[in-house]
């Protein structure tokens, strides 16, 4: 299986991250049995990424990967990425050095190991210092409790601003972005922040690529929605006549390779300039095979060129 460094890091990663928001009792895999597998099948497939955070579940998705590994043995074998920062409860959240200290220990505690490989700050809180946040951060990384640092929904100006901080006092710096991306999506992350990923080589794993599963083929017009919560956020968001035209471009391109439209959702970031990993979430073992069929499928310049219009 191939892979990408993130960042300037010593981190080699698959080019499909498996989101761990799916785990946790707020999830849509609650059970061991099920998780497990999804977990199994991923790496089976050659994947080695991981993502989780603190507040997926409050904890659970931690917990739930850190009894995988420890049962299954698998943590040499996985790259294992959380988050701080959002809110856990009404006094926890933020990234003020006491409050990153205390998280840290909490999610090593529940994934049942002794240091994160990529520790991400959820979100920018400007409430606090960045000299505070990224020191904090530094300490980490000399205390062998973490690898490497990264950010997720920052802005352009923000995220230069963290490197700057990081190159005036000689802490370690963001090697990765986490943004929204995905065919729908766009505007935020090609307007800013893929100019500033790629001039500072900071490695970017996307969120939400599948566009909350729109671009999954499980959304149809004049078709019953499927029976999730989430159905009536993809409905709004997404469900209007840009959308089915993508969808069509989708399921086109995906005629032609013998494919899902999820897999060429994919394929088609993973060869955006910039991406190192779009993060993909499942919830069965053939989802997570499918959604590895991406890491190998190559699109042509005319797929490309053709996706990236059907949107504009």
């Amino acid at each position: 299986m191939k892979t990408r460094k993130l960042g300037r890091s010593e981190l080699e990663v698959t080019p499909l991250c498996l989101g761990g928001n799916v785990f946790g009792r707020n999830g849509r895999i609650t059970d061991e049995a099920t998780e497990f597998a999804v977990l199994d099948a991923y790496v089976e497939a050659g994947g080695n990424f991981i993502d989780t955070a603190d507040v997926y579940s409050k904890g659970e998705s931690e917990v739930m990967i850190g009894r995988w590994m420890k049962q299954r043995g698998t943590r040499d074998r996985v790259i294992l990425a959380t988050k701080v920062g959002m809110e856990m409860a009404p006094d926890k959240h933020g990234l003020a050095r006491k409050y990153i200290f205390q998280s840290v220990e909490d999610s090593l505690k529940r994934l049942q190991t002794d240091v994160i490989d990529l520790y991400q700050a959820h979100r920018d809180d400007e409430q606090t210092p960045l000299e505070e946040t990224m020191g904090a951060f530094n300490d980490l990384v000399k205390q062998g409790k973490v690898r490497y640092i990264g950010a997720s929904n920052f802005t352009p100006e923000r995220l230069a601003e963290a490197q700057k901080v990081s190159q005036q006092h000689g802490y370690a710096r963001y090697e990765s972005l986490q943004p929204l991306y995905n065919l729908v999506d766009r505007e935020e992350f090609e307007n800013g922040l893929q100019q500033v990923s790629i001039k500072l080589e900071i490695g970017v794993i996307s969120y939400f690529s599948l566009a909350r599963g729109f671009l999954s083929g499980k959304y149809r017009p004049n078709q019953e929605l499927p029976k999730s919560p989430r159905a009536q956020t993809v409905q709004r968001l997404y469900m209007n006549e840009r959308g089915f035209v993508i969808l069509e471009a989708v399921d086109r391109v995906a005629a032609e390779h013998n494919t899902g439209a999820a897999t060429v959702a994919l394929a088609w970031l993973m060869a955006q300039p910039g991406i190192t990993a779009p993060i993909a979430s499942g919830t069965s073992p053939a989802q997570v095979r499918e959604l590895m069929q991406a890491v190998e499928l190559q699109l042509t310049d005319e797929d490309l060129a053709a996706l990236a219009k059907a949107g504009k």
